[in-house]
């Protein structure tokens, strides 16, 4: 990356705080909340030409600097949208006033004072009656990029002149209107119309948006768009499943405008794998918000590696202070298993910015995996002195009473934080896992399946569905699932190593043996001496192989009855108690794992496979160190006693 200069600061600090202010005027306060605190976040680089701090005995120094103009009035380039906000600007105060009220209705109110039609929004199409789902009847036109119809005619726009500042203020009210609605009628969590409720306002700011982008094409007007209606339209598409649609009028968004954090966060929402992602970059503005949109929707899809680490490095040089930046680094060690780190970062954050509550319930998650019991109190204190109200902080609470084993009040603090957000994806997942602890199968199923449906990505949903159809004894379901998971986390040894445990209970031992293998792979991902997880995956795996898997490899070998290779594989487990050779004896002592139950099974089943094959001196040195061990003495000693009959009465085992 280029040297990051004094004047490349203060210009995008200045085009940072523009952005502030533009999304303030539109009511979209946390994308204002997050371009702020990136602003923040920019150092404060020194002139070379200044003359003010060169000599600290100058009598210059007692002269007050020229001021600098306030960047709270940014002048608008469209003369037509100047003169239209000129005119509107006392409406549009009262506007944004209710709307700050949450009196949504009253603010679409002000600029659009006719009802707009409601009801819910077809996946297809806002006019399902008069379109189609061929690829002739797209709304999107390939060339131009604007909404088409199948109808011969086209849609009327039917909104007043406003400026685009004010119609999607009252366009995006609509929006918040139907939301709120929605989710009053949804009442209870889990409830019996959970679930099932719409944002009946779709369809109209739909046709009211497609008039307006079909009217400004009309007119040759498009060029001067400035991609706030884009953004709603997109929005409003997605929440119609009409996902590709929706990409592409996001990105079209992102063009006109590329800081509207919001935008890029509804995009990123769109994309289910590494490939979409990739598809899409070339699309993308070649600016600064296209790598932070990169690192975000690559941590977002669990793909922490050394090229993401280095884009972080590369965004750190030019936001040394942002807390942002500092999380999405936290998230990556925390979804690449190294949670000392991840816990260290968040530490940091949290003793930097006590008040600040944003993806807490994250730090909360990596606190109740490390049992940090003590800490997971303190940060609970904290979230709550804050704001009690948030889910973030609710999240947190249920966490901690997860840690003590009281569910009962978990699942209330996960509902709790569900009835403030109900899309928050956290709560969802984690209520599954307590409902899963209560036994509660149906509702744990439920949970894991609204997460789901909020994001497709959370793998630890897809996991949690597969073990909850496992404990039901509903194999071919809980395989699908734990397949779901493996394809979002294929470098996660626990999502294969379930695959292959359902595999192996249908029946299918040769798949089953190549999904335990899988797992072996991917368990050298996530080699302890790696600082984020890089570790070997061709070849022979470097370090401690998990013993548990090699043996359910010489298993499924044995179902298959070829016992060679089981015993090949039973040696490997063996062999995981002393841990790799090294050249030095030193660095070797205490790698491998000890005696474990799994081991000493391994051992038992070659002790008997060597008896079998006539090889009475190894199993005889085999059954004496399971007598050592102290695992499965009995058995071991009940073996000798066979040997040492059969030995003396020279009979051959049968």
């Amino acid at each position: 990356m280029a040297t990051f200069t004094k004047a490349n600061a203060d210009h995008l600090r200045n085009t940072l705080q523009e952005a502030v202010v533009k999304c303030s005027e539109r009511c979209l306060y946390q994308s204002a909340k997050w371009v702020a605190e990136l602003s923040v976040s920019l150092p404060m680089l020194p002139s070379a030409s200044s003359s003010f701090d060169a000599d600290t005995d100058s009598q210059m120094q007692d002269v007050d600097p020229p001021p600098i103009s306030p960047a709270f009035h940014f002048a608008n380039n469209d003369p037509e949208e100047a003169r239209l906000e000129a005119q509107e600007l006392s409406r549009y105060l009262l506007a944004k006033s209710y709307f700050d009220c949450r009196e949504y209705d009253r603010c679409a109110a002000v600029f659009i004072p006719s009802a707009l039609p409601r009801g819910p929004l077809s996946p297809t199409s806002p006019n399902s009656q008069s379109r189609t789902s061929t690829k002739a009847g797209k709304r999107i036109g390939k060339d131009s990029g604007v909404i088409t119809e199948v109808e011969s005619e086209p849609p009327s726009n039917a909104l007043p002149k406003l400026s685009q500042r004010a119609l999607f203020l009252a366009l995006y009210s609509k929006y918040m209107s139907g939301e709120k609605r929605k989710d009053e009628e949804s009442e209870m969590i889990l409830g019996p119309v959970d679930g099932s409720t719409v944002n009946k306002e779709l369809v109209g700011i739909t046709r009211s948006l497609e008039g307006w982008f079909t009217d400004r094409e009309a007119r040759g007007l498009s060029g001067s768009n400035q991609g706030w209606l884009e953004y709603l339209y997109g929005i409003v598409l997605a929440k119609g499943k009409t996902e590709e649609d929706a990409k592409r009028w996001l990105i079209r968004s992102v063009h006109l405008f590329p800081f509207n954090w919001g935008a890029w966060l509804e995009l990123s929402e769109l994309l289910n794998n590494v490939e979409e992602l990739q598809k899409i970059v070339p699309e993308l503005p070649r600016n600064l918000m296209t790598l932070i949109f990169h690192l975000y929707a690559s941590q977002e899809l669990y793909q922490s590696t050394d090229p993401i680490h280095k884009e972080l490095d590369e965004l750190d040089n030019i936001f040394p202070d942002s807390q942002f930046l500092k999380t999405q680094r936290a998230l990556l060690y925390y979804h690449s298993k190294d949670y000392d780190e991840a816990e260290t970062i968040f530490s940091a954050l949290l003793h930097a910015d006590p008040h600040r509550i944003d993806s807490l319930d994250f730090y909360s998650n990596i606190l109740y995996v490390m049992s940090a019991r003590p800490k997971l109190a303190f940060l609970a204190q904290i979230a709550t002195a804050t704001d009690k109200f948030r889910p973030e902080t609710c999240c947190v609470v249920g966490n901690y009473y997860s840690l003590k084993s009281e569910h009962e009040k978990a699942v209330m603090y996960f509902r709790r934080a569900l009835t403030l957000d109900r899309n928050f994806l956290s709560a969802w997942t984690l209520m599954g896992h307590e409902y899963v602890e209560m036994k509660n199968t149906h509702a744990a199923i439920e949970s894991y399946r609204r997460a789901v449906d909020v994001n497709q990505k959370d793998y630890r949903a897809w996991y949690g569905l597969g073990q909850t159809y496992e404990v039901l004894e509903m194999h071919l379901y809980a395989l699908f699932y734990y397949q779901r998971a493996a394809s979002l986390r294929p470098y996660d040894p626990k999502m294969w190593q379930a695959v292959g445990s359902c595999y192996d209970k249908v029946d299918r031992p040769v798949q089953s043996i190549k999904a335990y293998k899988r797992a072996l792979v991917a368990g050298t991902y996530y080699d302890q001496g790696s600082s984020f997880g890089s570790g070997t995956t061709a070849g022979e795996p470097a370090g401690v192989l998990d013993p548990e898997t090699l043996y359910q490899i010489a298993l499924m070998f044995e179902k298959l009855n070829q016992l060679d290779d089981a015993a090949s594989y039973m040696e490997m487990t063996l062999a995981q108690e002393e841990g790799p050779e090294e050249d030095d004896d030193d660095e070797a002592e205490g790698r491998g794992i000890g005696v474990t139950t799994t081991t000493s099974k391994a051992r038992m089943w070659l002790a008997r496979w060597e008896f079998k094959r006539g090889a009475h001196v190894r199993a005889m040195e085999l059954a004496n160190e399971l007598c050592q061990d102290g695992v499965e003495v009995e058995e071991a000693k009940a073996l000798i006693r066979d040997m040492r009959a059969r030995m003396e009465s020279g009979r051959s085992p049968s």
